[in-house]
């Protein structure tokens, strides 16, 4: 099962990386693209930094600075939500492979029209839509940060105490946030573009549309 959802996640990291190749490769653009891809979209395992959320939530506020409290609600919600979806898309694809005869080999990859059927079969249009809004919500709080620039100085400040705490995961998530949401200096346009992109595709999915074919 672990597999599956594996290549699951590959295949929405390397979606992701061939819808926005553009803003991947713009000299504004390109840091928030690739935060979004590896921090918000990767397929990595976020299992510690999930925990860490359970963990300390419900004390956040007397570790973090109160602007933060929100985003990191939205964030924890976001990534189990999407660990939900992606969990119960691959139990849906394992049960298409096997219906189908495969052994289920070690070179497991999903290709356009599996993942669409199984990205209807999982979760209808109201939960993708609040996948997206929850990711947009984080952008667009990280946004907000950067008009406070005594929030940069908290941040570095809390860098040891959270380490200390066990929240380093957390922490560095943040922190790369606010400096490449800094750094590209504005994002509107930036998250027009997310909201844009990954409404039409839902909306294609949910019509019946083959997923985009990726490169292995």
């Amino acid at each position: 099962m672990g597999r599956c959802v594996q290549a699951i996640k590959a295949y929405q990291h390397a979606r992701f990386m061939q819808t926005y190749a553009d803003l991947l490769a713009h000299p504004r653009y390109g840091g928030a693209a690739l935060f979004f891809l590896e921090d918000l979209y990767g397929p990595g395992d976020f299992t510690s930094r999930d925990d860490q959320f359970a963990r300390i939530v419900p004390g956040l506020v007397r570790m973090f600075p109160r602007d933060i409290i929100g985003t990191v609600q939205s964030l924890g919600q976001l990534h189990a939500l999407s660990e939900e979806l992606d969990t119960a898309m691959a139990a849906a694809w394992r049960r298409m492979l096997l219906a189908e005869g495969s052994t289920l080999g070690n070179a497991l990859v999903v290709d356009g029209p599996s993942y669409a059927r199984c990205w209807r079969s999982v979760a209808g249009p109201a939960d993708r839509e609040r996948q997206i809004a929850l990711m947009l919500s984080v952008g667009e709080a990280l946004e907000g940060y950067t008009r406070n620039p005594l929030l940069r100085t908290s941040l570095r400040l809390m860098r040891g105490p959270a380490h200390a705490a066990g929240l380093g995961a957390l922490q560095g998530f943040l922190e790369r946030g606010f400096d490449t949401f800094r750094e590209m200096g504005g994002a509107r346009e930036f998250l027009a573009v997310i909201a844009n992109r990954e409404r039409a595709l839902a909306a294609a999915l949910f019509g019946g549309a083959d997923a985009p074919a990726v490169a292995a």
